[in-house]
């Protein structure tokens, strides 16, 4: 589990986060009625780490009845601003300001990690009705695509981190043992420019634990490497969703 300060580092970039990070696409959601094994219109649906609404909003055009829950003040703010048809309420995973036996799907779009697992699958299981399902998913970047791969090495070293020693659905699967639990990976892609490209990476809780300064001179570096890799100035950014569902 991350600090709950670099979990909570998103409030003050929501404007940031909202305009430049990469929503999902449509078949990530036609997977996830699939894996769930009931349709998302009419579902009652819990998002939670909600952000704001990228996954809440999608959710919603296809006639879920949703409820956001998100722990910074800041991303719910403009979550209201983007989505103010659809009720959002202060809290995190860990303890869900829910009923229980309440919804019918629970969701964590790229949130599940920021909570404490020990807290967050019992909460879950609490809140959902008999029959009802718990389903994570990641947005990653395509490292097959050799410019995203040398990306994401820079990165990687620019703060030493690691590879991931164990994949967060895996993590999910040990604690899960008694669900039905199934996994699939969409992938998908958008065309963005250069410039957005760059502001969605500055949105990562890495950059903003970092500060302006850091952020700034690997931006810079980062913007002319990619100008001789796309020179027409568009970036497109591959993707593959990571889907992990529950059920009892």
């Amino acid at each position: 589990m991350t600090s709950p300060s670099q979990a909570l580092s998103f409030d003050d970039a929501a404007a940031l986060y909202a305009a430049n990070r990469p929503s999902y696409p449509p078949a990530l959601f036609d997977a996830v009625e699939e894996l769930a094994g009931r349709p998302l219109a009419g579902a009652c649906v819990a998002d939670v780490g909600a952000g704001t609404g990228l996954a809440t909003a999608r959710l919603h055009a296809r006639g879920a009845r949703v409820v956001a829950v998100e722990p910074g003040p800041g991303m719910a703010a403009e979550f209201r601003r983007a989505l103010p048809e659809v009720p959002v309420v202060l809290g995190d995973g860990n303890r869900l300001p829910l009923a229980s036996a309440s919804v019918d799907l629970v969701t964590y779009a790229q949130s599940w990690h920021w909570t404490d697992p020990r807290k967050s699958v019992p909460e879950a299981l609490r809140v959902l009705r008999p029959g009802g399902a718990l389903a994570l998913w990641w947005n990653d970047s395509d490292v097959t695509v050799p410019w995203l791969a040398d990306q994401d090495a820079r990165v990687r070293a620019r703060f030493g981190v690691d590879v991931r020693e164990t994949d967060p659905l895996v993590r999910f699967r040990r604690l899960t043992t008694d669900l039905d639990f199934r996994t699939c990976q969409v992938a998908w892609s958008r065309s963005v420019p250069l410039d957005v490209h760059l502001a969605n990476l500055a949105s990562h809780s890495a950059f903003l634990m970092l500060g302006e300064p850091g952020t700034s001179a690997f931006l810079a570096a980062e913007r002319e490497l990619l100008s001789a890799e796309f020179p027409g100035g568009t970036v497109e950014e591959r993707y593959v969703v990571s889907l992990g569902v529950a059920r009892g």
